[in-house]
């Protein structure tokens, strides 16, 4: 019985994909692929799931996808990524920013090497056999404010959630990401850390990323990735 509520649970919400396409930032919502790196599978809203794969950096094929624009934002300010249509699988937020190298600008820097360190995460408020309660099931955006501390200057921004519905076999868990264009103003003399690249900071065996969610009932969850940075 319990493996038949697993398989229905993952069943009905087989297809629910969603991307994350548009900035927002002081209550502006900006245009559709303006600052967000487009990736190939727009359209279709499709999820990385092998997380050896360069596409787990800023979306399929996106890392070079430059985005027409890059938006200027405070920091201590949050930013914001639509979300299209909506958070339809259960599963954790989380958040990275990148640095952009001397000589490069966040509209023409791939975003390679140990440079990503993460600012947010946002895990289950608790765990059931019906996949647990996760506050960001069925938002339309997903948000987390730039650590005062930051340095000034060019970056990219990660916003990612992972989709555990079927994460009980490997390759199973769905991330949905994408990377915003951005520049920091105002920021502070912090040192970022720790700091991992994409691919690399997470394995396929990771607890967060290979875990059945519901049955047997887990008694925690680990969010994958490095410690958040908060300045």
């Amino acid at each position: 019985m319990q493996l038949l509520t697993v398989l229905l649970a993952s069943a009905s919400v087989a297809h629910a994909h969603y991307n994350f396409n548009a900035l927002i930032y002081g209550g502006t919502t900006e245009a559709t692929w303006q600052q967000v790196r487009k990736r190939s599978d727009a359209n279709s809203h499709e999820p990385v799931t092998d997380v050896s794969l360069l596409d787990i950096r800023c979306g399929r094929d996106a890392s070079t996808a430059f985005a027409p624009g890059t938006l200027s934002v405070a920091a201590g300010e949050p930013i914001g990524f639509v979300v299209d249509p909506d958070i339809q699988h259960p599963g954790p937020g989380l958040g990275y920013l990148a640095k952009v190298p001397a000589g490069k600008t966040a509209a023409n820097w791939d975003g390679s090497g140990a440079v990503w360190f993460k600012v947010w995460e946002q895990g289950p408020t608790s765990l059931d056999k019906n996949g647990g309660v996760w506050p960001s099931s069925g938002l339309k955006a997903l948000n987390f404010t730039i650590p005062k501390a930051t340095p000034s200057g060019d970056y990219l921004a990660r916003l990612e959630h992972i989709g555990l519905h079927a994460a009980g076999q490997k390759n199973g868990a769905q991330f949905y990401l994408s990377c915003g264009q951005i520049t920091v103003t105002g920021g502070g003399t912090g040192t970022p850390s720790p700091l991992v690249s994409f691919p690399g900071a997470y394995s396929a065996t990771d607890p967060g990323i290979l875990i059945q969610i519901y049955w047997p009932v887990p008694t925690n969850y680990t969010i994958p990735g490095p410690q958040v940075w908060t300045g």
